[in-house]
């Protein structure tokens, strides 16, 4: 794997502030919203950074798990930034949140959340669009929109994540929960100290990024495209999806790496 040099993106009307770091290395990329002045919030220049960011991670080969968090021990993301909802007096679902291709599913690689403080209201839509999720234990999770009037469309898949009850409890009440009640809800993969927020998210995509790519991304893929489905029809894609594994080159490398008592040599076809 490669290690690239750290690219930013900010917004010309965002002059101080880097509103999004990248930085790939040994196969995991690093992105993290950079605006601890608003608890990270999400403006445009977040919005539209996020949706750079996913599309370089799904174009780069040597990329092969990516990691979303935000700067600082505060915030995740409170979610999006009201000041600018406000100057835009929009009425109606809000046009200016890209989302990319994260937010509808077109990211194949996995993408880990490393929730180093609130994530609220959008930032918690963040979080729901990522596959795995280390937290902070200071870390709270919130839909807050019930608190200021506003939507929370993208929290359709929350009955999926957790129990319903739990989902309309969180969107009617607007009262935030825990890490470690996140965790107990399968909303969280592994709850640790703040300052091993970022190592144990390192050794989860480092275990991850040394597995068989297309078998990770296979289930990635499986999972979210059976949910609902009934026995038979998620046995069929589930076929369908691990068909062009059992083809690939990597499906001969697992076993013969294993007869030479060698590591195998992934390529990822």
């Amino acid at each position: 794997m490669t290690t690239t040099s750290p690219w930013r993106y900010s917004m010309a009307d965002q002059p101080a502030a880097d509103a999004v770091l990248f930085e790939a290395r040994d196969g995991v990329a690093w992105v993290t919203i950079n605006r601890p002045e608003a608890r990270n919030a999400v403006n445009q220049a977040v919005s539209e950074g996020l949706a750079e960011a996913w599309d370089r991670v799904e174009s780069d080969d040597d990329v092969a798990v990516a990691v979303l968090t935000g700067t600082g021990e505060a915030a995740f993301s409170a979610g999006a930034d009201l000041k600018e909802m406000a100057a835009r007096a929009e009425r109606g679902l809000p046009s200016h949140f890209v989302g990319g291709r994260l937010a509808d599913g077109r990211v194949t690689k996995p993408v880990i959340a490393a929730v180093n403080g609130v994530a609220f209201a959008f930032g918690f839509n963040l979080v729901m669009q990522c596959d795995l999720c280390v937290a902070a234990d200071h870390a709270r999770f919130g839909i807050l929109e019930a608190k200021v009037g506003r939507g929370s469309p993208w929290a359709a898949q929350l009955g999926w994540l957790i129990p319903p009850r739990t989902a309309i409890e969180l969107l009617c009440t607007a009262e935030p929960i825990t890490a470690q009640r996140a965790y107990e809800l399968g909303l969280v993969n592994r709850v640790v100290p703040a300052d091993q927020l970022m190592s144990a998210t390192a050794e989860l995509a480092a275990t991850t990024a040394a597995n068989a790519p297309l078998t990770v991304r296979a289930g990635k893929a499986m999972i979210r495209a059976t949910a609902g489905l009934s026995p038979a029809e998620a046995a069929a894609v589930a076929d369908e999806i691990y068909e062009p594994v059992y083809a690939s080159d990597d499906a001969q490398e697992g076993p013969q790496a294993f007869a030479e008592k060698r590591p195998p040599r992934w390529q990822g076809r």
